[in-house]
């Protein structure tokens, strides 16, 4: 068997599922209405964001040591099509209760920065011309 190379949902642990409901559903994010107040679910282009208490995500896939420290070693990323939806993404961001990690910087191939969630989750907002949008919405990475 192999296992498919895709996506399905990222779920994400939480100190609060409502509060971190509301910060997606303050930037515009459709919330599915199979959630529950256990966890939220929320539609995105490509896949499915899950919200998720942090312990009871922690016992469920059986991880022992559930505590949170620094950086744990996953991004989340949002491509958006010019160098203006970058700043303008994570100024939304913040005003939705986030914080800027990093604000929109030239790079080497475009314009990207970060902002973290209510909890802390880093989220990229980049502008990657070498990654062109196709006619269903989705980046095209070659």
């Amino acid at each position: 068997m192999t296992i498919p190379a895709r996506i399905s949902i990222v779920t994400i642990g939480v100190a609060d599922v409502a509060r971190s409901a509301r910060f997606y559903e303050k930037l515009g994010w459709e919330r599915c209405t199979s959630s529950m107040d256990e966890i939220a679910w929320f539609r995105t282009a490509d896949s499915y964001l899950g919200i998720f208490g942090w312990n009871d995500l922690a016992e469920d896939a059986r991880l022992e040591d559930a505590s949170r420290g620094g950086f744990g070693g996953i991004t989340l990323a949002i491509n958006v099509e010019t160098r203006e939806m970058v700043d303008a993404a994570i100024a939304e961001a913040v005003a939705a209760g986030g914080a800027v990690l990093k604000p929109g910087t030239d790079l080497p191939f475009g314009y990207g920065g970060y902002f973290a969630d209510p909890d802390g989750h880093p989220w990229e907002v980049c502008y990657n011309p070498g990654f062109p949008f196709g006619p269903d919405g989705r980046i095209v990475i070659d």
